[in-house]
């Protein structure tokens, strides 16, 4: 079987491992571990790309322990027990297993006995984040260690050993081009040498060019996965970005949706960021959205990408206010601990005591309408910010009167 390059280039050794200096290195966990020839079970989490393979078969080449690889999703009950028959055979034995969030409770019950007596130590990968996609119980059996993003200069690094691998035999290639593929690679390492292999195949005379490299792909790739943490962290990055009013950062963010195509996600995440954070300091924000979200959905990509930018940057720019859903969270809050009182029987239906305050001057009658329990709560506190300003102006105005 003729393996892809990618595979042939992956690290024998811990240092042979690109990137992740916060745990291989001088001093660092991973290789204190493996000098001090001591294996703990642990969960390897981040991104696609970026290693977590690498270093889980790097540790057992440097340490020269016995393993088994399984996949959580793919591998069964069946080749779990053979694993730990195994482990029994020789006294322990190290056990790789890709996708680890994805192991269903059967094969934990099966797996958890032999964590907990060390028979088999677990080295679990997983693009989630384990806090949250991993079992308690096998997450409190393992150390947890995130991956890093690579950077640029990392993917630059590995291209460059890898155009010294004999498969790519007389490549001629510059330095501009290889910074182009990393560009291109969204910081996946993995797809870098995926397109510098097939970069390589798809010349007659082995001369890779920038004009080449961008026929084969001109999109950089980056980790958009819709059940990801990158996902959630566009997302997020997309809405503080708007909340702090920095137009370039927030344009980023919604480029990076628009190019995943994520429209659903971007429209439902910009329709909570126009009531939670800009609110009353711009009430028009939300009639305005919702015209750019039904133009873009009219014309469709790539045109939707202009009412898209510029309801993005008016958000960005726009006053900002959290009052009325800070009010609004306050008074479910004494609903959730049951602070609620009766209801004023002047309010209720069909009561003659009601103040109709229409029949009033300005449309305003002095009376109670909170339970007499709260009948003193504040729950609005308004800003002077944007559109507010005037709001509190009237709110000032009508709590004054209240006082008379």
């Amino acid at each position: 079987m003729n393996k892809p390059l990618a595979q042939k280039l992956a690290p024998k050794t811990l240092n042979d491992v690109i990137g992740q200096k916060h745990l291989i290195g001088e001093d660092q966990i991973l290789t204190n571990l493996v000098k001090n020839k001591k294996l703990f079970s642990m969960i390897l989490y981040g991104k696609p790309g970026i290693g977590k393979t690498s270093i889980a078969n790097a540790i057992i080449n440097d340490l020269g322990m016995r393993y088994r690889f399984l996949n959580a999703t793919i591998n069964t009950k069946h080749d779990l027990d053979i694993v730990i028959e195994e482990a029994k055979m020789y006294d322990g034995i190290v056990l790789i297993m890709d996708e680890i969030h994805r192991l269903n409770k059967d094969k934990q019950d099966i797996l958890l006995p032999q964590l907990e007596s060390g028979l088999i130590t677990l080295i679990g990968m997983t693009t989630s984040n384990p806090y949250h996609a991993i079992n308690p119980a096998i997450r409190s059996r393992c150390q947890l260690f995130e991956l890093k993003q690579l950077e640029t200069d990392d993917i630059i690094t590995g291209l460059k050993k890898a155009i010294t691998h004999p498969d790519l035999k007389d490549i001629k290639i510059n330095d501009e081009v290889i910074t182009l593929i990393a560009k291109l690679s969204g910081n996946d390492l993995r797809y870098a040498y995926n397109l510098l292999e097939i970069a390589y195949y798809s010349t007659d005379d082995k001369e890779i060019t920038l004009e080449k490299v961008r026929k084969i792909n001109n999109k950089p790739v980056f980790f958009s996965d819709k059940d990801g943490d990158g996902h959630y962290d566009c997302l997020s990055g997309l809405q503080k970005s708007i909340r702090g009013s920095d137009i370039d950062a927030s344009l980023h963010y919604a480029a990076r949706l628009v190019a995943s195509e994520d429209l659903e996600s971007l429209f439902r995440r910009l329709s909570v960021i126009a009531y939670e954070d800009i609110g009353l300091a711009n009430p028009a924000i939300g009639p305005r959205l919702d015209a750019a979200i039904n133009a873009a959905l009219r014309v469709g990509l790539p045109e939707a990408r202009i009412p898209i930018g510029t309801i993005v940057a008016e958000m960005a720019l726009s006053p900002k206010s959290n009052t009325a859903h800070i009010a609004f969270d306050a008074a479910l809050d004494d609903i959730e601990k049951g602070n609620v009182g009766t209801i004023p029987s002047h309010i209720k239906p069909d009561s003659p005591d009601y103040k109709y305050p229409h029949d009033y001057k300005g449309a305003f009658v002095k009376q109670q309408y909170l339970p007499d329990k709260l009948k003193n709560k504040k729950y609005y506190q308004p800003k002077d910010v944007g559109y507010e300003k005037q709001i509190k102006e009237i709110y000032e105005k009508l709590e004054k009167l209240k006082r008379q």
